[in-house]
């Protein structure tokens, strides 16, 4: 059995009143299972208050997640708010796990976090692992980490998937509303970091299935251009050229000149495996004329320049949501999470693509969805494993 709740509280300063607030909403006593961990979403003032901290240690179980500018639950919505999201089951077992700091050779850090943590070794956890399932193995890894300008989400989920051996990983990177996101905070038992990975183990009979809504196909410009030079994130060359010549021959060179100027008009990566194509933001350019991006942009993928607008991100949100509410089956809880970008996009309607989750889902099960600064979510499942990808102006869901 498995079973998600939902608890929301807007107390920041009063630390007893919030408690005691997410407790009586939960009723630890009345609905927990024989396992249980929590996922948090707030606004950092929830953190350096101490909110966070006293109600994470207020609660039976461990909790990770992630800093964001807005949220919300069928409960509610709002920019002040802090939620825990709560898995319960009595045939999946939770564990977590805080990695080193990412600032230096993040890679190593995120493959000791996992080869340290992923396996099951108590008996309790072992009895909980699915029979003829190998307990190193989870079924599922949840990750949050801090959004970092030296670092690109594609490397963290890389590494994750080799090192797990294709287990499907789903996640976010934190993400705040100030100007230079310097309170982008991930989470582990009410501590909050700027420079480490939190990661929760799923194990046992869990099934999940994603979904996710990204750029309509006919937003996609059919103007093709081949990434010949890249390095990570930074993106060199186009068809041969620098990549101000592209942006020149697109006419864009003004706005590829002001950062985040082309939210709107953000890249489709075509990596040439059949999967999907997967959105890439355009941050600014460096000072050697390169482009910035909010994820890798490997040379030999092709890429298309997309129109992003505010009816896109509604209509595809919306197709998701009843995509996955048509195909789950008998589904107990969804965890959503959202592109910063997106709710750009919707300019002084916020949380219109919010209103219209709570609206598709109507109180049918819990929710939480989240924003992010850059969302972790498998492209493709299958016997093999699963193929996870890091992705911008995208929004993922997990259902549990």
């Amino acid at each position: 059995m498995f079973r998600t709740l939902t608890a929301s509280t807007e107390y920041i300063d009063d630390l007893e009143a919030a408690v005691a607030d997410i407790k009586a909403q939960l009723d630890c006593e009345r609905n927990l299972l024989a396992h249980s961990a929590g996922i948090v979403a707030c606004h950092y003032e929830f953190a350096l208050s101490g909110a966070l901290e006293a109600i994470c240690k207020a609660l039976p179980f461990d909790t990770v997640g992630a800093i964001t500018s807005a949220h919300g639950t069928v409960r509610g919505k709002g920019t002040l708010l802090l939620t825990v999201m709560v898995l319960t089951s009595d045939d999946v077992f939770f564990k977590t796990a805080l990695s080193q700091s990412l600032k230096t050779e993040s890679a190593k850090a995120i493959e000791a976090v996992y080869t340290q943590n992923a396996g099951a070794e108590s008996s309790a956890e072992r009895t909980a692992v699915s029979e003829g399932s190998p307990p190193e193995k989870p079924g599922l890894v949840l990750a949050y980490a801090p959004f970092m300008v030296e670092n690109s989400g594609d490397a963290y989920v890389n590494v994750l998937s080799r090192v797990s051996g294709g287990v499907p990983c789903f996640g976010t990177l934190a993400v705040d509303d100030t100007p230079d996101f310097h309170n982008c905070f991930m989470i582990h038992n009410g501590q909050y970091y700027q420079d480490r990975m939190a990661l929760l183990f799923l194990y046992g009979n869990i099934k999940p299935r994603f979904f996710l809504a990204t750029i309509s196909a006919d937003k996609v410009l059919d103007r093709p251009a081949l990434i010949t030079s890249s390095e990570g994130h930074l993106l060199k060359e186009v068809n041969g050229q620098p990549v101000v010549n592209y942006f020149e021959e697109m006419g864009l060179t003004k706005a590829s000149e002001t950062a985040y100027a082309l939210t709107s008009l953000p890249f489709m990566l075509d990596y040439g495996d059949g999967t999907p194509l997967v959105a890439r933001v355009f941050v600014a350019l460096n000072e050697n004329r390169h482009a910035i991006c909010a994820g890798a942009m490997p040379e030999g993928a092709t890429l298309h320049l997309a129109v992003f607008d505010k009816d896109d991100v509604l209509l595809t949100t919306s197709n998701s949501i009843r995509e996955a509410l048509a195909q789950a089956g008998d589904v107990s809880g969804m965890l959503i999470y959202s592109c910063l970008s997106r709710t750009m996009t919707l300019g002084s309607d916020q949380f219109a693509e919010l209103d219209m989750v709570t609206k598709e889902i109507g109180g049918r099960l819990p929710f939480m969805l989240a924003y992010s600064g850059g969302e972790i979510c498998p492209t493709q499942v299958n016997s093999d494993g699963a193929i996870n990808r890091f992705h911008n102006d995208t929004c993922i869901l997990c259902v549990f």
